[in-house]
């Protein structure tokens, strides 16, 4: 049976890279396949700024909103969903699709759930980790290492997690892909220099989140 991915790239804490992983994601998935990305987030610039063609704003606010944003990640199309869930709704979210039974009826329909958790050794991000572990033990649950955030080893909390890493880049690279003009697939194929370090940057991560692809199909199997 096919199944359509839905991932949704979140942390409880700001400015952890939630965003650009969020990006290098659709992009990443854009290679191959239509994407459908959804921006839940009050900060500026957030997802829908850096790709406007391939993400709507989603609102979880009030029931038409949430009901509007599950009816498109319910749906097994074979189109990969991506949802950058800003900090602020990250409580409300789970609560969300908790109560509706959200993780349930996407497996009854065939779509598969993916919580891309930025991982950090506070105690907010711990106790967010495992509330997810206990209360949706079915969905998968990635935890994502960015190196720009921990600078060591995943805590202890994340340990035997399936799990993928972000490096982290120098910061006047850091200042090219903030702007909101920049785009991965863009660069990679106009730039003619390969072994730059961003180029091998942006590689490397598009090759993590391959390696990501083929670990969970097997786990599926």
């Amino acid at each position: 049976m096919r199944t359509t991915p839905v991932y949704i790239v979140c942390s409880p804490r700001p400015h952890v890279g939630k965003t650009l992983i969020a990006r290098l994601l659709t992009e990443f998935l854009r290679q191959s396949s239509r994407v459908a990305a959804f921006d839940i987030s009050l900060r500026e610039p957030s997802l829908i700024d850096y790709l406007p063609q391939l993400t709507e704003t989603a609102r979880i606010s009030d029931t038409h909103g949430q009901m509007a944003l599950m009816d498109r990640l319910i749906v097994n199309d074979g189109i990969p969903k991506i949802v950058d869930l800003g900090f602020h709704a990250f409580e409300d979210f789970y609560a969300m699709i908790d109560e509706i039974g959200f993780v349930k009826e996407a497996d009854r329909r065939g779509v598969d759930p993916i919580i891309l958790f930025v991982a950090d050794r506070d105690r907010a991000s711990i106790s967010a980790w495992n509330m997810l572990r206990s209360n949706f033990a079915t969905a998968t649950l990635v935890a994502v290492d960015n190196e720009y955030v921990l600078r060591g080893e995943l805590p202890e909390a994340f340990a035997n997690s399936t799990s993928t890493r972000i490096t982290a880049l120098p910061a006047f690279l850091k200042s090219i892909i903030d702007r909101t003009a920049f785009s991965f697939n863009a660069y990679l194929t106009s730039t003619k220099d390969t072994s730059s370090e961003l180029h091998q940057w942006v590689r490397a991560n598009y090759l993590r989140f391959r390696e990501l692809e083929l670990k969970l199909i097997l786990h599926r199997l």
